[in-house]
């Protein structure tokens, strides 16, 4: 099954472009990333519009962040995206009229949604500027 990665990837972004001396070019982020710079444009660009970075065109144009981490958490992140549900796990739709197929995914819906539901205010507890403390606390203590 593949995992949706773009959550972790565009917080990764985030927090290195809170390291830059000034703006990221969608380049710059697309070879951080491995991808398209239109992946990232049209990326960013929901982030833009949340008001979460800021965009400048032209020669020293690029991304910058609008706000500090300390104001951004992970669930603002993840609704910017527009993600849906958090989680993959597919429901079977093969024997609608079948009870025992109802009672089981009844059964999977509820838990996920009770899941979903305790993550998704976790993400709210978490701002950005945590991830770029634990990076940076990790680095001091493997160097020592």
């Amino acid at each position: 099954m593949r995992k949706d990665s773009r959550l972790s990837r565009v917080l990764h972004v985030l927090v290195h472009m809170d390291q830059l001396d000034g703006p990221a070019t969608s380049d710059t982020i697309a070879r951080m990333l491995n991808t398209n710079p239109v992946v990232v444009r049209r990326t960013m660009a929901l982030l833009k519009t949340e008001g979460y970075v800021t965009s400048v065109k032209g020669h020293g144009g690029g991304w910058s962040l609008a706000r500090p981490l300390s104001a951004i958490t992970l669930y603002d992140v993840h609704r910017a995206l527009g993600e849906g549900s958090v989680f993959t796990i597919g429901l079977t739709d093969e024997h609608t009229d079948c009870p025992i197929e109802q009672a089981v995914n009844g059964a999977i819906d509820d838990v996920l949604e009770e899941a979903e539901s305790l993550l998704l205010a976790r993400f709210r507890d978490v701002t950005l500027d945590r991830l770029q403390f634990r990076s940076r606390s990790e680095k001091a203590s493997n160097s020592g």
